[in-house]
């Protein structure tokens, strides 16, 4: 199996099999560090971020210089696209699935149960929101997409201890924000 850094080198020769080998290689990071930064309900901008990215890398690879990984550099470059596409979908509502949908009325509580529940979501999401955006990325892939400490330093080109601090400044943070609206953990 090659490496990358073999990929790239053939890859910038002008072989594209190698190229899709590295896409098929990276795509599902790629794909997972977009959907943490925009969130689960953003799924189709983070398709897109995936496809821009394919495109820019593929565009750029021959001026790769290979003075970092290939993958450190190919998530920097999905951070950054997550991030300017952030800034422009936070002001669209989200896309629901039809597990949302099906789920919105489950008949296992009654309906003050639900807005209970549903109220206390919404704080969630509103606290997580506020978050620093490397905050917000390290909780969604630990939490939503179940991705180690490991990956999550990878994905987002840091220590595994600074991941790890993260993680817990972030729960730290979420804890005192929902504190201050009567929510307990």
């Amino acid at each position: 199996m090659e490496s990358d850094t073999q990929l790239v080198a053939r890859t910038q020769s002008g072989d594209q099999q190698a190229f899709a080998e590295l896409i098929r290689r990276h795509r599902d990071q790629m794909f997972r560090l977009a959907v943490s930064i925009l969130g689960r309900e953003f799924i189709p901008e983070a398709e897109d971020v995936a496809q821009e990215v394919f495109l820019k890398v593929h565009d750029a690879i021959t001026s790769f210089r290979g003075e970092s990984e290939f993958s450190s550099w190919i998530y920097r470059i999905t951070f950054n696209q997550a991030m300017n596409i952030k800034a422009r979908v936070r002001f669209r509502k989200p896309h629901l699935n039809e597990r949302a949908l099906s789920g919105a009325d489950t008949g296992d509580s009654g309906p003050e149960r639900q807005v209970e529940i549903a109220q206390r979501d919404q704080a969630l999401a509103e606290c997580i929101g506020t978050l620093p955006d490397v905050y917000q990325s390290a909780l969604r892939l630990y939490y939503w997409l179940g991705t180690g400490v490991a990956e999550i330093a990878l994905l987002l080109d840091i220590p595994e201890n600074t991941a790890k601090s993260y993680l817990h400044r972030a729960r730290q943070l979420l804890r005192s924000m929902l504190k201050e609206r009567g929510y307990s953990l």
